[in-house]
């Protein structure tokens, strides 16, 4: 009898336990990454679990879903999420950046039917995505060491904290709109859905170019992380994404990231 998906994700992650010892980098240890060993343990069992799980339901979603469905229920998650990146931008003092993501929210809410159509990106309004995290990086707190967090990934106990409050921010709201427990819940898990399909392609040319996929995910988180606390939004829309399944296009020439042959 074949093992369920989760019995394999929890046997990849105790054999990754026991071999973490062992792992060999493909470059000079990086400083910003001295808990590496155990990234890697946990890095190979959301591996594992995305292998079996997440990405073959995300598979299934655009297999079924046409692309103009996949791209307005996209469109409307974003909208809802430049609300807290606007926020954020307030409490970083970073007024231009606020009006400018409100003034997307508005027009997309409206002219862009609830959201659906991304007219503000059409008109040359770009995306500029923010989080607590990043608050607090301006604010002066250190972001301390690069972790892999299960399921979640890339992240730092600074960034751990932004989560939790964008998290709780997100609760309120849902709290606030849905009654429906289960209905609630199942918005949640079809967000995950959606967000990892928009992240296919991005993950596909990551597993078939990076020599080190680990590695390649990593610097790209760090740069765009530090991009956003120094508010140069150029740099960070260049750069992927991962930590919550929002992927911008990779381009891994750019980044100075070593690609298989």
């Amino acid at each position: 009898m074949n093992s369920s998906p989760l019995r394999k994700a929890l046997c990849a992650l105790a054999f990754a336990g026991l071999s973490g010892c062992a792992t060999q980098t493909l470059g000079p240890p990086n400083p910003d990454d001295p808990l590496e060993a155990s990234n890697r343990v946990v890095w190979e069992f959301n591996d594992t679990v995305d292998k079996y799980v997440l990405k073959p339901v995300a598979e299934a979603y655009r297999f079924i879903a046409p692309q103009p469905v996949r791209t307005c229920l996209n469109n409307i998650f974003l909208n809802l999420g430049d609300v807290w990146s606007g926020i954020n931008s307030v409490l970083q003092g970073r007024q231009v950046d606020a009006l400018n993501t409100f003034g997307r929210v508005l027009l997309n809410t409206t002219m862009g039917l609830g959201g659906c159509i991304d007219i503000a990106s059409e008109t040359g309004a770009k995306r500029i995505p923010n989080d607590f995290g990043v608050t607090l990086g301006v604010w002066g707190v250190g972001s301390g060491p690069y972790i892999v967090l299960p399921i979640l990934g890339p992240s730092s106990p600074r960034d751990g904290v932004g989560r939790l409050a964008g998290l709780y921010v997100g609760q309120v709201e849902f709290v606030g709109l849905i009654n429906d427990v289960n209905l609630r819940n199942s918005l949640y898990g079809f967000q995950v859905i959606q967000r990892r399909e928009a992240l296919l392609d991005a993950t596909d040319i990551v597993d078939k170019t990076a020599l080190d996929p680990y590695s390649f995910v990593r610097d790209a988180y760090l740069q765009r992380n530090r991009a956003q606390v120094a508010g140069n939004n150029e740099l960070a829309e260049k750069l992927p994404q991962y930590e919550d399944f929002e992927a911008a296009e990779v381009n891994d020439k750019s980044l100075g990231i070593p690609v298989k042959p």
